[in-house]
């Protein structure tokens, strides 16, 4: 079944797959497309939005949309840089302004179906160095802040609008609701985009893919999930391998069975490639290399496999919509910020087809996909796990030493947090270590040890991400249990970087 949706243009802004994702909770389908994408690719839309971005409309060489996007009779939003493209492109001025930044009072200045039922005012996130220095004609003014006299202007003619502030960031309020009027009262899309809807058509679709299947299972809940999507579909053609790489959680392997056992997936093979894993990355310092080291080994490994014992045809990942988006893999402004190694990290040359169920999703839409198809809950609301693994969370050479701790100290602050009766509330926690080292005392005796790094964050798809306000208590209890426990550990440090700036895992 064919489900309403709005294209987001991405014009680089690092809030642009949150546009999608508020849209998204209104159970309406959004989806982050290229910013010059034409019409013919955007056929279908009930609506387009113009996001934000780094660039300024007057800059020889900025970013702008295809010249027949404003002519395709659906209604446009500009966000940010989109509400200056909308200015600029209706014969408006922009120009270079005091930078605005952070909380402003947003007020409403007239009646209008985008800010329908929000109020007087409420308080927006500015983020912009660029305004409005005269309004287009046919648009008027719908909402103004202390630094910006045109915030919010509308054309309901032509149901064009563009608005200067953030609504898709958590500090907006009731920027969901403002994104609900444009997709659902201005669009009119239909609020159709159910996981129980997804199954089945990914189900009817997978269904007829012949030749095999070869499904690499890592004990997560991405891969056990597109496992379990795949086994519906095609049944015995499916077959699962979980290689064991050497970068795994503690205890990850035994759990990993016993879980693969409770979800009655055929005969999964287990493979022990931890020595060509470790030998491969030998070496290897930069975060990139080893991304592409692990995922090229990853696709060797399955390769062999898919020649040997029954042969398969594809292979199956369980890849998420913010791998493809981080890793760059949507042509555009966007900066890539890591390669995934299931997206950036694979060979150029694949000689498998490549089949990805989940590639639509964001995390939260996987975990309801996993519930719904009967997993266990223990995996549906299991923190998620790097698929390079411990070698993205040591800085540097992942050497067994550093492996070892960062793994052993991985497991105590989970145990840690689980006691508390944290660990569900929290999206990651882990422990990584780097280069550096600091002067410590164990047992009466100097040492000179690693230094601990401990990571616990919250978040909702992983695009954005909040550090943990975890009780003193706790890290003092983890903290303890990992200088005393770890060997070689002299002291232990608590990250406090968001995301962004910083990203989730170390590398």
């Amino acid at each position: 079944m064919a489900v309403d949706h709005i294209a987001v243009l991405d014009f680089g802004s690092q809030f642009a797959h949150l546009i999608c994702r508020r849209i998204r909770s209104l159970s309406v389908y959004a989806e982050l497309v290229p910013h010059d994408a034409d019409p013919e690719e955007l056929d279908g839309v009930k609506g387009i939005v113009l996001s934000g971005g780094p660039s300024s409309v007057y800059e020889d060489g900025s970013p702008r949309p295809h010249k027949g996007v404003f002519s395709m009779g659906v209604p446009v939003l500009g966000i940010c840089y989109g509400h200056q493209l909308v200015i600029d492109r209706f014969g408006g001025q922009v120009r270079r302004a005091n930078r605005e930044y952070g909380s402003a009072e947003l007020s409403v200045d007239g009646p209008a179906d985008l800010l329908g039922g929000i109020g007087g005012s409420v308080r927006a996130w500015m983020s912009h160095g660029d305004e409005a220095e005269r309004v287009p004609d046919g648009f008027e003014v719908i909402a103004h802040t202390a630094d910006s006299a045109a915030a919010a202007i509308a054309d309901e003619e032509r149901r064009v609008y563009g608005i200067q502030f953030h609504p898709e960031v958590v500090h907006t309020e009731r920027g969901t609701e403002i994104l609900g009027n444009f997709a659902l009262r201005i669009c009119g899309a239909r609020p159709d985009w159910k996981m129980d809807s997804f199954i089945e058509d990914q189900v009817g679709r997978l269904s007829g893919i012949e030749g095999g299947i070869l499904c690499g299972l890592s004990g997560g809940v991405d891969s056990a999930v597109a496992a379990a999507l795949l086994h519906r579909a095609v049944g015995e053609d499916l077959r699962c391998v979980f290689v064991d790489n050497g970068l795994l959680r503690e205890g990850e392997r035994a759990e990993a069975e016993s879980l693969f056992e409770s979800m009655g997936l055929p005969g999964v093979e287990i493979i022990d490639a931890s020595a060509r894993f470790l030998a491969r990355l030998r070496g290897i310092t930069d975060p990139e290399e080893k991304r592409r080291a692990v995922g090229d080994e990853f696709v060797r490994v399955f390769s062999e496999a898919a020649q040997s014992g029954r042969k398969c045809r594809w292979l199956a990942q369980g890849t998420l919509y913010p791998d493809v988006i981080e890793s760059g893999s949507t042509r555009g402004p966007s900066a890539v910020i890591k390669s995934h190694h299931n997206v950036g990290g694979l060979p150029a040359k694949l000689d498998m087809g490549l089949v990805e169920p989940l590639r639509d999703l964001y995390k939260d839409e996987v975990r309801r996909v996993g519930a719904l198809l009967g997993l266990p809950e223990r995996v549906v609301s299991r923190h998620p796990f790097p698929g390079p693994g411990l070698s993205v969370r040591v800085i540097g050479e992942a050497t067994p030493e550093k492996l070892a701790v960062a793994r052993r100290a991985s497991r105590i602050v989970e145990d840690e947090l689980a006691a508390a009766g944290l660990y569900g509330s929290v999206w990651q926690a882990y422990a990584g270590v780097g280069e550096d080292r600091a002067v410590g005392v164990v047992g009466d005796a100097r040492i000179h040890g690693r230094i601990v790094i401990v990571r616990i964050v919250e978040s909702v798809d992983a695009m954005t991400a909040d550090w943990s306000r975890i009780p003193h208590d706790v890290l003092e209890r983890l903290s303890n249990r990992i200088t005393n426990e770890v060997d070689g550990v002299a002291m232990v440090t608590y990250a406090i970087s968001s995301k962004p700036p910083a990203t989730i895992e170390l590398e």
